[in-house]
């Protein structure tokens, strides 16, 4: 019996919740196997237990938060490059003599900046838009030891309990009336 200890999170209909296998709370979750063999009830609880299960894709979920911190830190930069540029034109208006025709220069140019500045943060956040659930919960999960090995247990003892059934179905399986006398 090949069983991989892979389990790929679904959730069936908010209307239809069954009782989790290890506490009996309702829930809508449940942990099947990628060849769907063997499937069962969990709550959300017990996802988040460690020593419940692991899951298996936390590559690729680092790697998207990295990806989105790095996205963080570009927007900061260009935000810290629009403040600096904001100070200097102000250094420099203030200089001027001329306070108008230099503020609506100002003016004008921290309009611009600040339409560049807009255009560069929708650039960069569009750039990296990546779908992301409502929820922290990975989609595949590796189960412990014990529980993996109950789960093997299980549907062992259900292929026993099959076996037995059909033989005791099968009439040439039990032995034959003796035909000798008895003595």
């Amino acid at each position: 019996m090949s069983l991989t200890n892979i389990w790929h999170l679904r959730k069936v209909a908010e209307t239809l919740p069954k009782a989790c296998d290890i506490c009996y709370k309702p829930t809508t979750s449940v942990l099947i196997t990628p060849d769907k063999k063997d499937y069962f009830y969990v709550c959300q609880g017990h996802l988040k237990d460690r020593g419940f299960c692991s899951s298996v894709g936390d590559d690729a979920e680092a790697a998207a938060r990295k990806k989105k911190e790095e996205m963080d830190r570009e927007i900061e930069l260009v935000k810290k490059e629009y403040e600096e540029k904001i100070e200097k034109k102000r250094k420099k208006a203030k200089e001027k003599k001329n306070v108008d025709e230099d503020e609506k220069k100002a003016d004008n140019e921290n309009e611009r900046a600040e339409k560049d500045k807009d255009e560069r943060i929708k650039q960069i956040t569009s750039q990296g838009v990546a779908p992301t659930n409502n929820e922290d919960i990975p989609r595949v999960f590796s189960l412990q030891k014990v529980f993996y090995q109950k789960r093997l247990d299980r549907i062992r003892n259900a292929e026993m309990a099959k076996r037995n059934r059909e033989r005791a179905k099968n009439p040439t399986v039990f032995p034959s009336v003796p035909t000798g006398g008895l003595g």
